[in-house]
């Protein structure tokens, strides 16, 4: 059963700047996280020659961090579910993370850089899960969806997707590939004092409780989970838009500098753009998802996917034009807190978010960005550099048409809903 209906903390001045510090915080350390994830796919035009890599080598050394993040993810996620300790898990984690960034500028192999990225995994997959249900505990219900927007999306992608390709492809063309990665593990170590200086533990009269649920029940099964529709639709859509994200960061950036032939920093802008629309994206699509409902949302968003990938490879104006056009098409990004945070922790029993979130990042993260680009890479170099971009055109239809099953969540919407049971909205389940 849905938790719409629960306990939470008041909404006093002290607690609502408390949570306007926590998501900031959590913001920022994930954005960290993203910077040292995405370092890899922006500085693979420079290493790609010095390590003689394939585009299916590129593929795996993505699809290599995605599964040991996903698996990474659903452990510690259910271990912190369980401990009630989320904060040192959080810390521990981002030490680790930053300190496995330096460990992939002294690859000199491929099987070296392949090792680096499944350590990187492991201490990157739980941050997220346990980021997002601490944002559910702390936030109330009414500002759930944005704080979660914002937590998720909007530092990762300001400092993973804008900053990154920037800053990152700045150094190593003026110092080398190696040192790029050697300052992209630094931040991480900071975002850590942080975390334990201001953070508090969440405490167990602040965790929200479902009515009417069996609270002697302590760890969901797979078939609990399953029997909730959204979680099933949302595992679905995770696994093929978390595929979309990790092939776009893994191909795109070759794809414009060696076939559209745009030059290293061009590409380096171009990919940053992506990184204001997904912050942008953060506020406004997820604060519309409040307003409007979840479903909505996330039906029409996964079509604009499409204005990305087709303009990246038809669109022949200036690149001003074309860093417009990706702004607009990146908006998809808009709706990943939802189907992997907000619908599901809306869903289960809210003593169960951490695991429940655990679960829909970890099979998005095997299946989509384990397999698809590993699949997209083997593809690219059969038949052409441009695979990889169809196959993200493929997957931005067929998760928009499964949203239209979904069951709407959103407080709000089903508030106005009981409200007025005789009007039937757009979009009703």
């Amino acid at each position: 059963m849905t938790n719409n209906n629960t306990a939470t903390l008041p909404n006093t001045p002290n607690n609502t700047r408390y949570q306007i510090l926590l998501v900031t915080l959590l913001s920022l350390n994930f954005g960290i996280v993203f910077f040292d994830r995405n370092a890899l796919n922006f500085l693979m035009p420079f290493v790609q020659p010095e390590l003689a890599l394939t585009n299916l080598q590129i593929g795996l050394t993505a699809s290599a961090l995605s599964v040991t993040w996903a698996i990474s993810g659903l452990i510690f996620g259910a271990m912190s579910d369980r401990s009630g300790r989320r904060k040192i898990f959080l810390i521990m984690a981002t030490i680790v993370f930053s300190l496995c960034s330096f460990l992939s500028g002294l690859a000199t192999s491929f099987l070296l850089l392949l090792g680096a990225r499944l350590l990187m995994g492991v201490a990157e997959g739980p941050i997220l899960p346990i980021s997002q249900s601490v944002t559910a505990i702390e936030v109330t219900p009414e500002r759930r969806g944005i704080a979660m927007g914002v937590m998720q999306n909007f530092g990762s992608n300001l400092l993973g997707s804008f900053a990154a390709p920037v800053v990152l492809v700045a150094v190593a063309s003026a110092f080398g590939w190696r040192e790029a990665f050697f300052l992209a593990g630094l931040p991480g170590l900071l975002a850590a004092g942080l975390l334990w200086w201001l953070m508090r533990e969440p405490t167990a009269s602040s965790v929200p409780i479902a009515t009417g649920v069996n609270q002697s029940c302590q760890r969901p099964s797979l078939k609990e989970v399953f029997a909730h529709r959204n979680m099933l639709l949302c595992s679905l859509i995770a696994v093929l838009l978390i595929g979309y994200l990790v092939t776009c960061w893994s191909f795109m950036p070759i794809y414009l500098t060696s076939v559209r032939g745009y030059s290293a920093e061009t590409m380096g802008w171009l990919m940053g753009t992506l990184g204001i629309s997904a912050a942008v994206g953060s506020f406004v699509v997820s604060g519309i998802s409040d307003k409007i409902g979840r479903k909505p949302v996330m039906v029409i968003t996964p079509f604009m996917g499409l204005i990305l990938t087709l303009s990246a490879m038809y669109f022949d104006g200036s690149a001003i034009i074309l860093a417009v056009l990706f702004f607009f098409g990146w908006a998809l990004n808009g709706i990943f807190p939802l189907f992997m945070a907000t619908v599901p922790s809306e869903t289960v029993d809210s003593r169960h978010i951490a695991t429940a979130l655990g679960f829909v990042m970890g099979i998005g993260e095997i299946l989509g960005g384990g397999v698809l680009p590993a699949l997209a890479g083997a593809a690219a170099d059969s038949v052409g550099q441009s695979a990889p971009l169809w196959l993200m055109s493929a997957i931005c239809v067929i998760a928009g048409v499964l949203a239209l099953w979904l069951k709407e969540t959103a407080p709000a919407v089903l508030v106005k809903r009981a409200q007025a049971p005789d009007v039937s909205a757009s979009f009703s389940s």
